[in-house]
């Protein structure tokens, strides 16, 4: 089985074209992507995933930066990650373009996991 690699760095906002114009802007990202719900950026060979989220959302959660891992089988990862402390943030989710899943580890720090069709 190959190991995990890293994605990207997901950040939640309410105004996701806001924040893209921030990094952009600001930082010199380039935008790949942007619409009211989803950006994708790039600094080199760091990638930065920007999505819509109500703020009160954020704030109740916990929800802040996310480390996002594309993995080879996302039951195996899960169960493996489960067993060393973490917690599935709701269901494995079937999309159309792979499965999806949300872990928050053992300091309460949030791990995304896909694993590709």
């Amino acid at each position: 089985m190959a190991a995990a690699s890293f994605r990207w760095i997901l950040q939640l906002h309410k105004d996701v074209p806001r924040a893209a114009r921030f990094y952009s802007e600001g930082l010199d990202f380039t935008v790949n992507v942007c619409t009211l719900r989803w950006a994708e950026l790039h600094s080199g060979p760091l990638k930065l995933a920007l999505m819509h989220s109500p703020s009160d959302h954020v704030m109740q959660q916990g929800y802040s930066s996310l480390l996002s891992f594309t993995v080879s089988d996302i039951n195996t990862t899960v169960t493996k990650l489960m067993a060393l402390g973490a917690e599935l943030d709701g269901p494995i989710k079937h999309e159309v373009h792979g499965k999806v899943a949300a872990m928050r580890c053992i300091d309460g720090h949030m791990l995304g996991l896909y694993e590709p069709v």
